[in-house]
C-alpha cells in the first residue's frame, strides 16, 4: 500500500474549476474571518515545520561543512552527496521517506526538509570558512591556538556572515518546501492550498494560504537579516 493511500481522504473529489463570478473571488475577507482559528492552526504548524528543519539541518550542515574545511580530500564527496540529495525531486523523495517512517507524524516531511537543506548550509558554512583571511589564522597559530580552539574563538565567529546568509536561503526554501507536505496532510498552509483545489478550485482558500506563506517567508528572513547584524556588528562599516 502506498503512502498516498493512507492519506486523509479529501473532503470532496477533484471538480472542474469553478466559474470567476463573485461567489468565488480571489480572496475574501469573510473567508479570513471565518476560518481565522483554521489559518492560525496551519501558519503555526507550518512555522513549527520550517524553524525545526531549519535547525536539524544547521546542527547536521556545521560539523559537515568543518570537516570539508579541514579534511580538503572530503570537500568534494561532502558538496556532491548533499547535491545529489537536492536534485532529488521533492514528491519523490517524500514518496520515498513517507512509506518507511509512516504519515502520522511529521517525521517523514522533517526528514525530507532537512535533506533539502543541507546544501545550501553545507556550501556557505564552507564558503564562509575558506574566506577568513590567512594572516588572521597566521597570527591565531602564533598567539598558541590550536585546531578547535582557532575554530572556536576565530575561524566561526568570522565565517558568520556566510552561515548566516545560507541560514538565510535555507529558510525562505524550506518555507516554500514544507507546502509539499500536503500531499500526505503534513504541509501546514500546503494543507489548505490543496484543499482549495479540492474544493471546487475554491480561490480564496489558495489566494489566502498562499500569501501567508509568503508573508512567512519574508518576517522569518528578516528575522534572521536582524539577527545576523547583530551577531556581525563589524560588517557594518563594510556594508556602508
Amino acid at each position: 500500500m502506498s503512502f498516498l493511500s493512507r492519506a486523509p481522504a479529501p473532503a470532496w473529489p477533484l471538480a472542474a474549476p469553478a466559474d470567476d463570478g463573485p461567489g468565488n473571488p480571489w480572496f475574501s475577507w469573510r473567508y479570513v474571518h471565518d476560518n481565522a482559528g483554521e489559518l492560525m492552526d496551519n501558519l503555526q504548524q507550518h512555522a513549527s515545520l520550517t524553524g525545526r528543519a531549519v535547525i536539524i539541518a544547521l546542527v547536521v550542515a556545521l560539523p559537515l561543512a568543518v570537516v570539508a574545511y579541514w579534511i580538503k580530500s572530503l570537500t568534494g564527496p561532502i558538496l556532491a552527496l548533499s547535491g545529489v540529495l537536492y536534485t532529488i525531486p521533492s514528491l519523490a523523495l517524500l514518496a520515498l521517506v513517507a512509506p518507511a517512517v509512516g504519515t502520522t507524524t511529521d517525521t517523514s516531511v522533517l526528514i525530507a526538509l532537512v535533506l533539502y537543506a543541507l546544501l545550501v548550509l553545507v556550501r556557505n558554512s564552507l564558503a564562509g570558512l575558506t574566506q577568513v583571511p590567512g594572516e588572521v589564522l597566521d597570527a591565531a597559530a602564533g598567539m598558541g591556538y590550536g585546531r578547535f580552539g582557532r575554530l572556536w574563538r576565530i575561524e566561526l565567529p568570522l565565517a558568520l556572515p556566510g552561515i548566516i546568509t545560507g541560514l538565510r536561503l535555507a529558510t525562505v526554501s524550506t518555507v516554500a518546501l514544507v507546502t509539499v507536505g500536503g500531499i500526505i496532510g503534513r504541509g501546514g498552509l500546503g494543507d489548505m492550498i490543496l484543499g482549495g483545489f479540492r474544493n471546487n478550485f475554491y480561490k480564496a482558500e489558495i489566494m489566502t494560504a498562499s500569501l501567508l506563506t509568503v508573508a512567512l517567508a519574508l518576517v522569518l528572513d528578516l528575522l534572521l537579516a536582524g539577527l545576523g547584524r547583530l551577531l556581525t556588528p563589524w560588517t557594518r562599516g563594510q556594508r556602508a
